[in-house]
């Protein structure tokens, strides 16, 4: 790999000669394979003793799957991660309580870092999914769907969109776009993007968005911030930065030694952050420091929280005490739902687990749930912000029926009992991901039948007699039509 001369230069006068030879050493080397479980979605894995030491759902592969052709990918059974990423469930296990939370993350898509939070949030949490890009949003709602968890609201707006939104968040993950020189053994593009011009662009516009979403971080909140870059302009200038202008206090990280991550590297600061670096740590480039917001909240009984927001609490769509709890009454039984009528209602409460807890959100034909619980916090947030989608699609009418939605048969709202359930093989699986014709058994009955892979819910048919009619999303389909001959998934060679 050559690397670009400045940046040699630079990284060679940060680390030293040894330290900036082992780099370029690693850089030359194959790039770690990780993947990351859903654990609300088990399956038959056998786990490998590598695990990733500071992620409880991480495993090192000894080689890449054909993640493509594996059913349980598309099924949400698990998310293919890079492995020093993951450190960011330290930062959460360390300062996030069991209460609920309201979480955003702001630079989101693909969703490796949403999926992972969303797993680990607290019960009754929000996590609201921001990026800016339009079709990277499109694929952020893709992976999020296939995670399964109805408290999401993925947003497509910039973080300037968000300042209005005063003391909103609990936790804010900014994983702020940088110059990427921590992935230029993954992605050979960013090698020749690189430049020091870049570079000053980049601490630039990361202090702009920090800026940006600081006022929305309620006091006492946390910010995440982390890059996938090695200088210190875009990694320690900048916490120190945030520290001297917001006031924010640097928090420290339990690490173990044995995972040797790198510390501090701005010469006379101590304040804690934390480097992972290809040569030392089993992964990519990665840097992650927390800060805490100052000043304290009022935490009131049930998880409510409740802060003094001064002429924020009378400004028209900022939450408060009030407004909290006129939100709590909603009851999530969608009879104000319009368009639906109370038999249509009923019909669909059959489909999803504790209906009480959701509002049934009917939108352009299609029936969405969400939390009740936060159904004002949604008010609040659809006049400010894109919203691309909220909670989980669950139906779709079709003439005068109501069809499951492929993100029911994925969710973790689905109840199990409500569709038959029809077991398939590794082909009709790939087949019915490829959205071709898929056939079922002579057993199988009439109308709307929930496939399986190896037990996991793989989406909907409808059985017509002659024929079952696919109802897999024709945007994500397979579009390769090439089939390898042996095909390594995660459970087995086929």
């Amino acid at each position: 790999m050559e690397l670009p001369v400045s940046f040699a230069d630079y990284t060679r006068a940060l680390l030293g000669d040894e330290d900036y030879t082992g780099l370029v050493t690693s850089l030359e080397s194959e790039q770690p394979v990780s993947i990351r479980l859903n654990l609300s979605k088990p399956f038959a894995f056998q786990s490998p003793q590598d695990r990733v030491p500071w992620c409880t759902s991480g495993f090192y592969l000894e080689e890449r799957p054909t993640f493509t052709f594996d059913p349980l990918f598309h099924a949400g059974c698990y998310y293919v991660q890079e492995a020093s990423s993951m450190f960011v469930e330290q930062a959460l296990r360390q300062y996030m309580d069991e209460e609920p939370v309201v979480m955003l993350d702001l630079c989101a898509a693909p969703g490796g870092k949403s999926t992972h939070v969303r797993s680990m949030l607290p019960e009754n949490s929000l996590l609201v999914a921001n990026e800016v890009i339009r079709n990277r949003a499109q694929i952020l709602a893709e992976n999020l769907t296939k995670w399964g968890h109805p408290g999401v609201v993925v947003t497509n707006s910039a973080p300037s969109d968000f300042t209005p939104l005063e003391d909103f968040f609990d936790i804010i993950l900014a994983d702020v776009p940088c110059s990427g020189e921590g992935m230029f053994r993954k992605d050979p593009v960013a090698v020749s993007e690189w430049s020091l011009e870049n570079v000053e662009i980049c601490w630039q516009r990361q202090r702009r968005i920090i800026s940006d979403i600081w006022p929305c971080l309620k006091p006492g909140g946390i910010l995440i911030y982390s890059t996938c870059t090695y200088n210190t302009k875009e990694n320690e200038e900048n916490i120190r930065w945030i520290r001297d202008e917001f006031g924010a206090e640097v928090l420290p990280l339990d690490v173990a030694e044995d995972w040797n991550i790198t510390g501090n590297l701005l010469k006379g600061e101590c304040f804690p952050v934390y480097r992972f670096l290809p040569y030392k740590t089993r992964g990519e480039g990665f840097f992650l420091a927390v800060l805490r917001k100052p000043g304290t909240g009022v935490r009131k009984s049930g998880g409510e929280q409740v802060f003094a927001l001064g002429k924020a609490a009378e400004t028209p769509g900022v939450r408060n005490e009030n407004s909290r709890k006129k939100g709590r009454k909603v009851q999530g039984k969608g009879m104000k739902t319009p368009g639906l009528s109370k038999e249509q209602l009923s019909a669909l409460q059959e489909w999803v687990l504790a209906p009480d807890k959701y509002e049934f959100i009917l939108k352009d034909g299609n029936v969405s749930v969400f939390p009740a619980c936060y159904f004002t916090e949604l008010s609040v947030l659809q006049p400010v912000l894109r919203v691309v989608q909220a909670g989980l699609e669950i139906a779709g009418q079709k003439g005068k029926d109501w069809l499951p939605s492929h993100a029911l048969a994925v969710s973790q709202v689905l109840a199990s009992d409500v569709f038959p359930r029809e077991e398939v093989a590794y082909e009709q699986a790939v087949a019915y991901l490829r959205k071709e014709a898929v056939n079922l058994s002579d057993a199988a009955p009439r109308g709307v039948v929930l496939l399986t892979y190896k037990s996991i819910p793989l989406g909907f048919v409808k059985n017509i007699g002659n024929r079952a009619n696919n109802l897999y999303p024709q945007e994500w389909r397979i579009r390769s039509g090439y089939l390898p001959e042996t095909v390594k998934t995660l459970t087995a060679a086929l």
